[in-house]
């Protein structure tokens, strides 16, 4: 049985493209971010607006988190009206933010006293790709929540890889890509520079 009823928090940059996808794959699609103004164009579209976490989590199944660092997920998760604070077993929850193995150990470890479930899913290949709905993501966590997401994450995501149970993984893995594009980049500077050195 798929998931309907999906909750989105962080609608930056990133989210708000993931958070549309998903809305355009026919999910009923509750959102939340610090700025309402950021939910304007999936308002129109169809998506509900929440006024906080606890309205968020009462009416969806699965929980998506697309922030931009590992305080603002603690935040979300773990004050007095976040998420840990009022889901229960029936919930599964993504973390598409980018944070480290460690960080995700640990949340996840909340989670489960909640009788949750919880997979890391960061997310690789730019904003232009996440617009399209083909931006790759990387999974981990216990194959059946992972199973679970699966509907969800191919509205977003054109490669799904899956990484294993080992929670944390993809987060892992996530910080390495990110380290290849940079070497990359330097490279390519390096090589351009030689380039106009030499008037080519």
């Amino acid at each position: 049985m798929i998931d309907k009823n999906i909750g989105f928090i962080g609608l930056g940059n990133l989210g708000k493209n993931l958070a549309n996808s998903i809305l355009l794959g026919g999910f009923n699609l509750f959102v939340h971010d610090l700025i309402k103004e950021k939910a304007n164009d999936l308002i129109k579209k169809g998506a509900h607006w929440c006024e906080n976490i606890k309205l968020l989590v009462d009416q969806s199944s699965i929980i998506i988190t697309c922030l931009p660092n590992p305080n603002a997920v603690s935040i979300v998760m773990e004050s007095s009206k976040g998420i840990i604070e009022n889901i229960n077993s029936s919930h599964l929850i993504i973390e598409c933010s980018t944070t480290d193995e460690e960080e995700i150990i640990r949340l996840s470890k909340l989670v489960e006293t909640k009788s949750a479930s919880y997979i890391d899913a960061p997310l690789t290949g730019g904003e232009w790709r996440s617009k399209k709905g083909n931006i790759a993501v990387l999974a981990s966590g216990i194959r059946e929540s992972f199973n679970r997401a699966l509907p969800v994450l191919k509205e977003i995501g054109y490669e799904i890889v899956y990484l294993g149970e080992k929670l944390g993984s993809a987060s892992t893995v996530k910080v390495l890509t990110n380290y290849l594009a940079s070497i990359n980049l330097l490279a390519i500077g390096e090589v351009l520079m030689i380039c106009k050195k030499y008037n080519l």
